[in-house]
């Protein structure tokens, strides 16, 4: 069975790059990386809402 080798991937970024530009991907990084540190913080904040401290004092006294 034939993988791809780091040769191939080579060409498909590079290939990526010529295609939308290295603005365009930072961008792009960027707005991955601010979704994925919004969605943390919500979880997070999810967990330590008063209903959630709530129902684990619930679970603990059962």
């Amino acid at each position: 069975m034939m993988g791809i080798s780091i040769w191939q991937l080579l060409i498909i970024l590079l290939i990526v790059v010529t295609l939308f530009g290295t603005k365009r991907l930072r961008g792009l990084g960027n707005d991955v990386g601010s979704a994925i540190s919004g969605f943390r913080k919500a979880v997070n904040d999810g967990e330590n809402s008063p209903q959630a401290l709530e129902a684990e004092k619930l679970k603990s006294q059962q």
